[in-house]
């Protein structure tokens, strides 16, 4: 449920005789299945409490984020971009750089970043994911330089790193963000407090899934002085989200995004750029803009139901769009080494 909006009603569309678990179930399923709607779904009892300990900061998967980078001859390859201490991609000795070249015998040259990570995960891509049961495993096809090799890796129950924080130079501060989890809000503010006086911020949310709209909103308020984040119409009425506190609003702010960028991290995107605040770098957002509230049964299954769709400070849908960067560069070295020359010039100017 990326992008959710969680604070919604529970109950409603679910006839209370449905009460076993089953029946529920296949009600949730077909209130569901009526709609059409790719970004909803069913969730058992069990299933959507472990989505809910994945908002929480949980998840299970092989301890890798992934990026695209371009290759020779013009084509994107998806390289490690980071590897999880102590995980299975960890002892199996992958590296940051390693090529993933095939999931499970399937070839990922080329793929969406948000449907390669879907396979290394084992849930399906588009929908709101339910993670395979750690233990289940993988087989990867990788490359390292001219060395090809495979490995075979078990899935296990990890902690969620979605903030990191890096220096690579004197005035930039680099946050990157892969999932707007509990507690995100907060530790981006305290990476903004923390920072070096005269450093911009590059603020990199590549490959970022979404998450909670009010870890989004949280983060947008390190940046913004107050002000709108975005609106949204529930239930026939519009809503809206605003920044909250005194954020740094004088330091260069530098986003970098890319077609992986959806839900909740194209909204905090959309309000830094609508509102002047960041210049916004890479290639276009992936362009999920729907909201989705939780509706519970009386046994605690859940069906995921869309009520409506965000747009940014200036009106902007993005459901279907994505958001166009102010500056298009391809994913990979190129944007980031783009975006790190353009908040140098502009930590230079201030």
């Amino acid at each position: 449920m990326s992008g959710s909006v969680r604070t919604a009603p529970g109950g409603g569309g679910v006839p209370a005789e449905a009460a076993e678990a089953g029946e529920a179930k296949l009600a949730a399923d077909e209130l569901v299945s009526r709609s059409g709607d790719r970004w909803e779904a069913a969730y058992s009892a069990d299933e959507y409490e472990g989505f809910e300990r994945r908002m929480g900061g949980a998840y299970v998967g092989v301890g890798v984020s992934v990026e695209q980078v371009d290759a020779t001859g013009g084509h994107e390859v998806v390289r490690i971009a980071d590897v999880v201490p102590r995980s299975p991609a960890d002892r199996a000795g992958l590296r940051p750089g390693d090529r993933i070249r095939a999931v499970d015998g399937s070839q990922v040259t080329g793929a969406p970043v948000t449907e390669v990570v879907a396979r290394l995960r084992g849930t399906t891509s588009g929908a709101p994911a339910r993670a395979a049961d750690p233990g289940t495993r993988v087989d990867l096809r990788l490359s390292r330089g001219d060395h090809r090799w495979s490995e075979t890796l078990e899935r296990a129950r990890l902690a969620t790193r979605t903030v990191s924080v890096s220096r690579p130079s004197p005035v930039i501060t680099r946050i990157k963000i892969t999932a707007f989890t509990e507690g995100v809000g907060a530790r981006v503010r305290q990476a903004v407090r923390e920072a070096p006086d005269g450093s911009g911020f590059l603020l990199d949310l590549r490959g970022n899934s979404g998450g909670l709209v009010t870890e989004a909103t949280k983060t947008a308020s390190a940046f913004l002085d107050g002000g709108l984040v975005a609106t949204y119409d529930y239930d026939g009425e519009q809503q809206t989200l605003y920044a909250h506190g005194a954020g740094n609003t004088r330091a260069p702010l530098v986003v970098l995004v890319d077609g992986g960028t959806m839900s909740a991290a194209e909204m905090l995107t959309g309000a830094l750029q609508d509102r002047g605040r960041a210049v916004v770098v890479g290639s276009r957002t992936f362009g999920k803009g729907s909201v989705q509230v939780p509706h519970r049964m009386a046994d605690g299954s859940v069906a995921e139901l869309t009520v409506g769709h965000y747009t940014t400070p200036s009106g902007r849908a993005v459901h279907g769009k994505g958001l166009r960067p102010d500056l298009e560069v391809r994913s990979g070295d190129r944007a980031a080494d783009r975006a790190r020359r353009v908040l140098s010039g502009l930590a230079a100017g201030s």
